[in-house]
């Protein structure tokens, strides 16, 4: 039961090293709170949450997976290497990608509050 709850010791202390240290992660999560505010504000749906929830949990543990990606591969190769920067780009393209689908749903559930 130990290893349990250290587990989650780990993981915030991961957390923690994101929010102390990757700039990306802290503008992403700075626009999750901002998202979660004006979806207080303007008393989405239960819906409306979820998908809300699922977009901002993909985008933050996808740059969360991303940075950990960047990181292994400056550890293995702290040179510049063309393969390297091939792994690196497309690590942050899926970020890039989730992160405009996200966008794109958040614009479908704000529009119809926004023009009232």
């Amino acid at each position: 039961m130990l290893a349990f709850f250290k587990s989650f010791v780990f993981a915030i202390n991961g957390f923690i090293q994101l929010i102390k240290s990757e700039r990306n992660f802290i503008v992403q999560f700075i626009i999750f709170l901002l998202v979660l505010g004006i979806s207080f504000y303007f008393k989405i749906s239960k819906i409306e949450w979820l998908f809300i929830l699922l977009c901002s949990g993909m985008v933050l543990g996808l740059e969360a997976l991303n940075t950990s990606i960047e990181k292994l591969c400056d550890f293995v190769q702290p040179e510049m290497d063309e393969k390297i920067k091939i792994i690196k780009d497309i690590s942050a393209a899926a970020v890039f990608i989730v992160s405009m689908f996200s966008g794109i749903i958040g614009i479908i559930i704000f529009w119809k509050y926004l023009i009232r």
